[in-house]
Parts: C-alpha cells; sequence; structure tokens
C-alpha cells in the first residue's frame, strides 16, 4: 500500500523537544521506506515465511528489503562508531523505526531486534565477544534475537528450566524456547542468540538467571546443536518468522556474571520497548492515511470524508497518532540529554500508549472502510492484525503500568511530578488532577496500586499526548484545529481514567 512518511511531524516534534532533526538522514529513511519497504507489506502478509525441510523460507523480496536497511547502515544507526555503528541519538532511530514499521512491520522486526542486541552487547559484553559480534550486526551481515520464553515461563521469566552446563570456556545450552521472532532467515550469513539458562548451582527465580550467546554458525564456521522445531501460526505478521527453538547441547558463551543475566537482558528489552512503541504508532501512521484516501475516494452523498461521523473518526485517529508519536520521540530525547529517570518514567507510558494507538487507530481505520474495511484486499485489517501482538510482546501493556506505578514511582513520584511542572497552561487542571492521583497513589502499598494501574498510565499518556498537541499548535497555528480535538474530545477521558485509578476491582 502507498505510503508517505510524516517528515513534517518529526521536524517540528524535534525543534520543541531539543533534538537533532537529521533533516538529510530522516529523508533518506523516508524514501527507502516508500519506495523499497512499503510495496513489500501486502506481500508478506499473502506469502507467509514458512519452514521446509529446517530451513527457514522468507517472503519474496524481504531479502531484498533487509539488504536495503543493511547497506544503509540504518541497523547501526545508534550503534558505536568503534564497531562501524552511525552513532546517532536515539531520537532520530526511533523516528526512523517508526517509518520502517510503517511501511513493513514484519520486515522491521528484524533490524529492530538486532538493534537490542548491539546495545546488550555494547553494554555487557568482554571486549573479545564485542570485536567478534558487533562489526557483523551492525553491518546487517549476521542478525540477532532475544530467547526469553519457554512453554510454561511467559512473564515469569523466574519459571524457565532452560540449562548452561560449564564445558571449559564456554557451555552446553539445554532447552526450548517459543515466541522467538526472527529466530531464523535466509538472507544473512548467522543469527545471534542471546538465550536466558540456568546455571546448575543457580538459586531460583530469576536471581539464578544467566544470559549467554548461542549463534547459529559457530566461530569455526560449524553449525550449532540448534534448530527450529516449527513456525508459529499468527493472527497477523505473516511474513515475520516466529519460531519455536529447540537447544539440544548448543555452545554458548557468558555475557557478563554469572546469575546477572536479567539485567543484561532488560538492556535489550527496555530499547525493544521504544522500539515497540514506535511499531505500533507506525501502524497508526499507516491506518490513518489508508483510511484519509479510502474517505475521499468513497462516494455516499458525496465523499465519505464530508461525513460528520467520519469526519470525528478520522480526527480522533490523527490525534491519538500525533500524541503517541510525541511522547515516543520525547522518551527518546530524555535518553539522548541523558535524562535517565525521565526516560525510565516515559518508557511504559510510551511502549503501552504507542501500541495501544496502534490497535485503536487501525481498529478505526476498518469502521471507515465500513464493509471494505473487513475484505483484506484493502489491508485495513493487515493493519490491525499485525499491530495486535504489540500490546502482548517485550512486556504486556499490563506489566507496563505495574512498572509505572511501582518501580517508576519509587523516587516519590518526583519524575511524574516533574513532567506534570511543565505542562501547558490550558492544561492546569489535569495535571492537578494527575498530581492528586499521583499522591493519592503513593500513600498506598504498591500492592494496593495495582488496580488502578492501567487507567493512571493512560490519563497520564492523555494529558502528555495533549501537552504536545498545544506546543504543536503553538509553533504551527494550522494544526490549531486538532490540538483543539484533542483538546476537547480526547483528553476529557483523563479524568474518568483519574478516577478509575483510585478504585478497587472485584474479585474473579
Amino acid at each position: 500500500m502507498p505510503y508517505t512518511a510524516p517528515l513534517d511531524d518529526f521536524r517540528l516534534l524535534s525543534d520543541l523537544q531539543g533534538t537533532d532533526d537529521a533533516h538529510d538522514i530522516l529523508t533518506g529513511a523516508a524514501r527507502l521506506c516508500e519506495s523499497t519497504l512499503a510495496p513489500l507489506q501486502r506481500i508478506g502478509d499473502t506469502h507467509p515465511a514458512r519452514l521446509e525441510n529446517g530451513v527457514t523460507r522468507t517472503p519474496p523480496g524481504f531479502a531484498e528489503g533487509y539488504r536495503a536497511i543493511a547497506d544503509g547502515g540504518w541497523i547501526g544507526i545508534c550503534a558505536s562508531p568503534d564497531h562501524g555503528g552511525l552513532g546517532l541519538p536515539l531520537s532520530v532511530a526511533t523516528a526512523v523505526n517508526e517509518m520502517m514499521a510503517s511501511a513493513c512491520l514484519a520486515l522491521q522486526l528484524n533490524p529492530l531486534m538486532t538493534q537490542g542486541q548491539i546495545e546488550a552487547l555494547e553494554h555487557h559484553a568482554g571486549p573479545e565477544m564485542k570485536a567478534l559480534y558487533l562489526p557483523k550486526l551492525i553491518s546487517g551481515e549476521w542478525s540477532g534475537t532475544m530467547n526469553l520464553t519457554e512453554p510454561q515461563a511467559g512473564s515469569d521469566v523466574g519459571a524457565l528450566t532452560t540449562r548452561a552446563v560449564p564445558e571449559g570456556d564456554t557451555f552446553r545450552i539445554t532447552g526450548q524456547k517459543i515466541f522467538i521472532t526472527w529466530a531464523d532467515n535466509d538472507f544473512t550469513d548467522n543469527v545471534c542468540h542471546l538465550v536466558l539458562a540456568r546455571l546448575p548451582d543457580a538459586p531460583a527465580g530469576t536471581k539464578g538467571i544467566s544470559l549467554f550467546m548461542v549463534p547459529k554458525i559457530l566461530p569455526d564456521g560449524s553449525r550449532n546443536a540448534l534448530r527450529v522445531l516449527s513456525l508459529e501460526h499468527k493472527l497477523g505478521l505473516h511474513g515475520s518468522p516466529t519460531a519455536v527453538m529447540e537447544y539440544g547441547g548448543a555452545t554458548g558463551w557468558i555475557i557478563g556474571e554469572p546469575h546477572k543475566g536479567m539485567a543484561a537482558m532488560f538492556t535489550m528489552m527496555n530499547n525493544a520497548r521504544l522500539g515497540v512503541a514506535t511499531q505500533g504508532i507506525g501502524v497508526a501512521e499507516a491506518a490513518c492515511q489508508l483510511a484519509e484516501a479510502h474517505a475521499a475516494q468513497r462516494i455516499q452523498n458525496g465523499p465519505i470524508a464530508n461525513h460528520p461521523d467520519v469526519r470525528r473518526m478520522l480526527a480522533r485517529m490523527r490525534a491519538e497518532t500525533f500524541a503517541a508519536r510525541a511522547i515516543a520521540l520525547s522518551c527518546a530525547a530524555a535518553a539522548d540529554a541523558g535524562n535517565t529517570a525521565r526516560a525510565a518514567f516515559l518508557t511504559p507510558i510510551a511502549k503501552s500508549f504507542g501500541t495501544e494507538t496502534g490497535m485503536r487507530v487501525a481498529d478505526l481505520g476498518i469502521q471507515v472502510h465500513g464493509g471494505m474495511g473487513y475484505i483484506e484486499e484493502t489491508g485495513a485489517a493487515q493493519l490491525w492484525r499485525d499491530v495486535r501482538v504489540t500490546a502482548i510482546y517485550e512486556g504486556t501493556n499490563g506489566i507496563q503500568a505495574i512498572d509505572l506505578i511501582g518501580r517508576k514511582l519509587s523516587d516519590d513520584g518526583a519524575a511524574a511530578f516533574a513532567l506534570l511542572d511543565e505542562m501547558h497552561p490550558d492544561l492546569a487542571e489535569a495535571a492537578q488532577t494527575l498530581r492528586h492521583v499521583t499522591q493519592a497513589l503513593l500513600a498506598r502499598t504498591v500492592q494496593d496500586r495495582l488496580a488502578g494501574a492501567a487507567p493512571y498510565l493512560r490519563a497520564f499518556a492523555l494529558t502528555l499526548g495533549t501537552h504536545w498537541h498545544l506546543r504543536a499548535a503553538e509553533a504551527d497555528p494550522a494544526r490549531a484545529p486538532l490540538a483543539r480535538f484533542m483538546l476537547r474530545n480526547v483528553l476529557p477521558e483523563h479524568a474518568a481514567l483519574a478516577a478509575e485509578a483510585l478504585e478497587d476491582v472485584p474479585s474473579a
């Protein structure tokens, strides 16, 4: 389906948030997404990845699309120049990742996983491992994955049973992992798996988990003892192979210290959480463009774009997409500025609200299409099917909300209150409501806050998103109508959400 990158939004938000707009870089990424990746969106859905005699076959054109991403340096966009990366700010990478997700989410997942692995290795691997793996991952010759989930251990990672037995300088990894995104492909020379496993003397729970590098191809060129058992049959993202992996005594190398694997893996997961936020936003943008084009062309007593209810749906789609984009970019900007407390606080908001926006906007896009939205050929249904999983993986949105209301308020609300202090003057009442709710939640135990976690997160997101709409309207008066819609039609939901955040829920 056709796609046009929202470069004007990126430039405006970079000005408002004081980041480098990297005009030439974003323009180059836009060309790649519009001309090379977007045509692969439908192909990936109608020609799914498949497993043939142990070999993973990817959709037609995916290899060429991946090579264009790699050759452009986009995989190593934030990576250190010491190993061939571009060393660009996270805010630039966030914009690029959103464009790629809009164009073809199934393919974009591959470099996103590799980017997370690169960051984990940069922070936790030893010099020899960095020298061997980072140049190949950054160049795109090799790709990376993360292996956490097992049949009995989903969000409860501490229940995993995969074992790592020492054997000289290496370890023998035995176990099974499920839901492994891009666990294999037919266009890179190697796939490097980061695998969570237990040493024989490991304590129970997450404190006993270590992290290992387990490559498909060993440094001596031989094949490691691992294989793809099957590919999952999924609701969407058909072009992206999601595998059940078996490690049958595979050779692995420990990353970091024994029993400290979760800290290293969380480096990759936090990177991925902001990346997944951009996936939701990218799909929302694609759904907006598809719905707007249909509404302009579909004639029912004139173009349906003129019908008030359709205008309402299109305005909400645009308003929430811009709000989610602004929050994700402000999270990246905080990380670039070294404001780690703010970046940490915004990460679960960006991930949850970004992916929820992707689902809500894609769903409204189907509604704008009417009956044609339920027909696969329009592409509207695919967008909803593809984005649905983003609210589940890399920590469900419920887990994001619990993280926000628990760990991220453990500074006595300092990061939350600092953000509320900066809200646009027109949001004084909403900011005061959130301040009251935050103070009330802080007076409770973490356990007693949990029922209100999800509504609290969304209330905060709507207020933040409206703040950026109002700032954008001040910088560009042409944006004032959409900002008013966000202020008057969407923001009022925050009051009900704030009230809900303080209520308990009945037992099942």
